[in-house]
């Protein structure tokens, strides 16, 4: 058998061929179809050459040729590194790649498994020097291509972000996307109101989000609204009515949730640091006994206070003093020191709850309610109180003193406290939900 007669070896084609968007893929006859027709086409013109295209398909439809994380192309190099492939056939170069550099690499691994590749409407081989130069300067035209359809794009934003139009992403709690423009969401948007005009209450954010959270109050994914995601909502500009855009703002086209008048309150409070927010919050004592605390003789004692230069000092006083009404012939004190006052009643609180009756009492409503795990959550709930309580803001102290404690008589001899024990263990399971919720955040 001559030369001119002898059979050539059968080169194995796989056809890739790629297109950016999903638009138009459910069709009958798509992008991708006539891509491979084309390439289909080719190879059969090369029958003679002793090329044969394979079943395997590999097609990415909706995938950028700006990266090399695509499913079919991973795969095509997978086959080529198992020595399955002889010549690669797409469309155009910018099929299989955007990128200078991406495709750089591609063809280190064609020329590592001696494999060739052919575009059908830009033939040459990469195997020759003027296959290489050609697709250089090819692919150098494909970035840019590249690099000015991504600044139009980018163009195109910034204008219709200085319009105030909305350009997708996350949808603000509050929101709703109606015909591509944010719509205000009646039930959310009350809730973002309230929100913002708790913070200027309360003056925490931390404060604000343990509250939020044991309300059971939820953001627009389902999830309990935490520290972090409380502080993005707070100052999201979203809410009074602006788009921003790099950090310039713009009047935006939807409806704002937030007067700018709460908005300002919200930025001056923000403004200071959250050490002086939290001291000032903390200074802002307020009466831990009020209600609580009564005379020898049964006249409550009322909390006040007086001011001496810029010190405040605060105190417990009977009403028969108040009203100048006669005591009777007691000894036991008409006025007390607030600070010290507290701290006693305070302190009798946490010897109290270290007693082995309390533990045992609390530790058995526990674990009949929740089981084994709760008591042991709640042992250790009650030896920690004392570092807890440091931690409290005043209101959350107020409160569980007003819930442990029924009665604080002033006598001769000092204070005495009684306590409601009947509501130690709804206090602990307060504060072992408290403490799983801090550990969430």
């Amino acid at each position: 058998m001559d030369a001119m007669n002898r059979p050539h070896r059968r080169l194995r084609c796989a056809i890739y061929t790629r297109k950016s968007s999903e638009e138009g893929l459910d069709m009958e006859f798509n992008s991708l179809d006539a891509q491979r027709d084309a390439c289909e086409s080719y190879i059969a013109s090369q029958r003679s050459e002793g090329w044969a295209a394979i079943r395997e398909r590999y097609d990415d439809g909706g995938f950028s040729g700006g990266t090399l994380e695509r499913p079919a192309l991973k795969q095509l190099l997978n086959d080529i590194e198992n020595g399955l492939i002889d010549v690669i056939v797409v469309y155009k170069i910018d099929r299989l790649s955007r990128s200078l550099m991406d495709f750089a690499r591609l063809v280190e691994v064609f020329d590592r498994n001696n494999v060739t590749f052919v575009s059908v409407t830009q033939s040459f081989n990469t195997t020759t020097s003027m296959g290489r130069l050609t697709l250089n300067i090819l692919l150098s035209f494909a970035q840019f291509e590249r690099e000015v359809i991504g600044e139009r794009i980018r163009d195109k934003f910034a204008a219709s972000r200085k319009r105030g139009m909305w350009m997708g992403g996350s949808v603000p709690f509050g929101y709703d996307v109606r015909d591509r423009k944010l719509v205000v969401n009646g039930d959310e948007a009350a809730t973002v109101r309230r929100i913002f005009e708790r913070y200027v209450e309360l003056g925490s954010a931390t404060e604000l989000a343990r509250e939020l959270r044991r309300g059971g109050t939820r953001n627009k994914q389902g999830t309990l609204i935490d520290k972090g995601y409380l502080y993005r909502l707070l100052n999201n500009r979203v809410y009074r009515g602006a788009a921003v855009h790099k950090g310039n703002v713009y009047a935006g086209e939807h409806e704002a949730i937030i007067s700018d008048v709460l908005w300002e309150q919200v930025r001056s409070i923000m403004q200071e640091s959250p050490r002086k927010r939290a001291n000032d919050i903390r200074t802002q004592t307020p009466a831990l006994l009020k209600g609580l605390i009564f005379s020898e003789t049964g006249a409550a004692m009322t909390p006040t206070s007086t001011k001496k230069g810029p010190r405040r000092y605060r105190y417990y006083v009977s009403m028969d003093v108040i009203r100048n009404r006669e005591s009777g012939e007691t000894t036991a004190p008409t006025r007390l020191a607030a600070g010290m006052a507290e701290d006693a009643v305070v302190a009798e609180v946490r010897r109290v709850l270290q007693t082995p009756e309390i533990i045992s009492h609390v530790a058995a409503a526990l674990r009949e309610d929740r089981g084994k795990a709760a008591e042991a959550d709640a042992i250790e709930a009650l030896r920690d109180f004392h570092a807890l309580w440091g931690q409290l803001f005043p209101a959350e102290q107020a409160r569980i003193i007003q819930l442990l404690v029924r009665r604080v008589t002033v006598t001769t001899t000092g204070l005495e406290v009684d306590l409601r024990k009947e509501g130690i263990a709804g206090i602990i399971r307060d504060m072992i939900t408290s403490r799983k919720l801090e550990a969430a955040e």
